[in-house]
This record gives structure tokens, sequence and C-alpha cells, in this order.
């Protein structure tokens, strides 16, 4: 059983491709059910998020996987095999240290992926599909996100999906202080896009959610400055978009809440004046179509990397730091597997020792019970034991081809060190 990463990213894969192997929060359970009960998968985790698609599994089929993930999200295998990786073993174990640590991601050193994984790590222990060897991998992978950013300059000038979310706003207006901005979606991105743009003090920010008190939540959270903060109902985008300067949107919806038609009915009100829209959702909130709108200034997720420069020196620099951090804890990860896989091995060794033992010394108690000397019976025991126990490396000795003699006497050597000390 071999420990899989397989998936695809932003590295391998276009915005149109991702978003259409998206998995929806809500149905990761019983994806993770089905897999498991349909394939030969032991263990599984999955992370989807609007950069990647990745099934961590511990399997001897992997093929059987990716044709399970193909057929679930009805995608022909071979439309996504230029796009999908398959990292066995060490690259999969280096693979998912460098995502938790910020590695792989679009923007270098971002720590949202960590809460990500961690979030994905509690749906597959919900689901009863992480075992002890993706348990304890993710584990690892936390600490060693903890590290790297911890002893690196990783993190240093971080420049986030959400701060590069305001960096594009103030190409086109300037100043975010004057202008309308609407968020919609309640979730973690949307928070870190109030949190950022709230600190530019805009002249209003709403929130648009389907559950209004989430929307409510969020818009409280930020209220107290400058700011009018307030929430929307989603079904209210329809009346209300043509307010906003600067539009935000990350939901879960599988397909898109703001279409061409909406988009061109709000600019009509707006006498034409240019709006901002950010689309940070996978799959996309905001129809492709609007982009060719003259009034428009439509962002995805993939024209954010773009953008992604402040810092960068200072980041690429600490990634020699962070991937020596990596290489290190990759190879304590691998002693701990080997070390696992041979428990069965040493059971089977030390039980066959324990079975040795309880005969002799039946043999002994009963000799004892004979009369005879207690001397005359430890050292036949002793001997008889001493004999059993040699029998099988004397044997292999003796037996061994010349080409792999001089391999097994030095591992007799190491297993049997003269005077009980290491040679």
């Amino acid at each position: 059983m071999s420990l899989f990463a397989l998936g695809l990213n932003h590295h391998t894969a276009p915005l149109a491709v991702r978003e259409r192997m998206t998995f929806l929060p809500e149905a990761l359970p019983e994806a993770l059910g089905e897999l498991t009960r349909a394939r030969p998968v032991q263990e599984a985790a999955i992370l989807s998020t609007c950069n990647r698609t990745e099934l961590y599994c511990a399997t001897n089929d992997p093929d059987s996987a990716l044709d399970w993930m193909a057929q679930y999200h009805r995608i022909g295998p071979s439309e996504i095999a230029p796009y999908i990786y398959k990292l066995e073993q060490q690259q999969a174990v280096r693979h998912v240290f460098r995502v938790a640590s910020g590695l792989d991601s679009m923007v270098l050193g971002e720590p949202q992926i960590l809460g990500q994984m961690k979030q994905a790590v509690r749906v597959a222990e919900g689901a009863g599909t992480l075992g002890a060897l993706l348990h304890t991998l993710f584990q690892r992978s936390f600490a060693v996100a903890k590290e790297v950013r911890s002893t690196t300059a990783i993190g240093a000038n971080i420049v986030s999906m959400a701060a590069a979310a305001v960096h594009l706003s103030e190409r086109i207006f300037g100043s975010i202080s004057g202008q309308n901005v609407l968020c919609v979606g309640a979730g973690e991105m949307i928070e870190l896009c109030a949190a950022h743009f709230a600190g530019c003090s805009p002249r209003a920010m709403a929130i648009a959610n389907r559950t209004p008190e989430r929307a409510q939540a969020l818009a409280d959270r930020f209220a107290g400055g400058s700011t009018r903060m307030y929430a929307l109902r989603l079904d209210e985008l329809g009346d209300r978009l043509a307010d906003f300067d600067i539009v935000l949107s990350c939901t879960a919806s599988p397909l898109p809440i703001i279409g061409l038609g909406l988009v061109e009915r709000a600019l009509k009100q707006r006498r034409h004046r240019p709006m901002v829209m950010v689309d940070l959702a996978v799959p996309r909130d905001i129809e492709a179509e609007v982009d060719a709108l003259d009034d428009v200034f439509l962002y995805t997720v993939d024209d954010l990397a773009q953008i992604v420069d402040s810092g960068l020196e200072s980041r690429q620099a600490a990634v020699v730091e962070a991937q020596a951090i990596i290489d290190a804890r990759v190879a304590n990860f691998l002693q701990w597997v080997q070390a696992r896989e041979s428990v069965p091995a040493i059971r089977a060794l030390r039980g066959h020792a324990e079975d040795l033992r309880a005969l002799e010394l039946e043999r002994a108690l009963r000799a004892l019970s004979r009369g005879e000397s207690a001397e005359q019976v430890l050292d036949t025991l002793s001997r008889n034991l001493t004999n059993k126990l040699m029998h099988g490396p004397t044997r292999l000795l003796n037996e061994a081809p010349p080409e792999a003699r001089e391999h097994i006497e030095d591992l007799v050597r190491r297993l049997f060190p003269q005077n009980g000390h290491d040679a």
C-alpha cells in the first residue's frame, strides 16, 4: 500500500479545467465514502480550493482513484489526463509538505491554504476515511508549515489574494476610500477581503449572502469605523448591484450568480461609470461574458497572480531555507513509514522467539520436577534456546550464494555484535 497525491492545480491546469473538477464542500463526505467503498482505496482525503483539487490516498491502484475522480465529475479521463499529476510516496509527501507551507500556492507563502488543508482533514475524519498513515502525514505537514513560517521569511510582506484584490481596485480608482464595496459570500476568502477593504476605509461596504444572519454577523465584525457596513440578501443583488463600484464574489455556488444581463442593467443605471469585479470563486460566480463589457474590469483568481510581486524577492530567497526544512522532514516521515511497515516482521520474529522460549521453559520445568539439578537444567535450557535461535541465521550463512555472502555476513555482524557491543 503506497501513499499518493493525485490531482491538478494552477500550475498544471487553466481555470476552465479546474472549476470542472471542484468538489462542493457539502458533497465531500459522501464523495469520500463513495471512493473508499467503490475503489481499492484504504484511506482518502480531498483538498479542493480555487487553485487545486487534490486527492491524498493510500492505495495500490492510483489509476482507479483517478478514474473515479473523472467519473464523479462526469469528465472523460482523456480530457483531464494532460493536466493531472500522480505523485507517489516520497514525491507525494514532499508535495503535501510544500502545499501546507505555502510553497506551492499561487501567492507564495500565503497562509490560507493551511486552514483549507486542516478543514480537509476534519472532513475526512468525519467521513471515516482518515487512517493512521494520512493522519500522521497531515500532523507532520502542519508541524512543517509552522516551522517554515516561524524560522524563514516565507511569510514576509505576504501578498494574499485579498491584498491583490485591493491592489487591482486601486489601479482603477486610485483610492478605495471613496468607493462602495460589495462582498458576495461569507466564507473565509470573503472575510479576508472584507478585512483588507475595510482597512482602506471605503465609503460603504455590504455583505450579501444566502443566509442573512451570516452576512449581518460579518458586517457587524467590521463595523465601527467611518465605513457604513450593512448586510444584503442575495436575492437583492438584481436591484442593488448598480450601487457598487467594487464587487468581490466567492461562494460555493455550482453556477454563476451574477450574469451578463444583470451587469448590463447595472451599468446602464450607473451611466457607464466603471466597475471592478473580482471573481474569487471556482467554479466562477460571474459569467465569463461579463469580461467583454467596456466598463467592467473583471478579474479571476488566475488574473490575481499577475499582480503578486510585492516582497517576491525576499520570499523567493526563503524558499531555499524552507525547502531544506521540508527535505529533512520528508526523510523523517519516510523513516516512520518504513518502521511502520516493519512492524509485522518484528512481531513475527518476537512471536517465534517467544514460542521457543515457552517450549524450552516447559521442558526445564518438567526436568526440575523429575529431580534433575537446577544447574544442569539451566545449562540445558540455555544451550537449547541458543541453538534454536541461531539455527536460522546459521543456515542462511551456510546456504548463501557467493554473491550474497558478504552482505549477509555484514548483516549478521550488525545483528550480533561481538561482546554485546557494536563492532
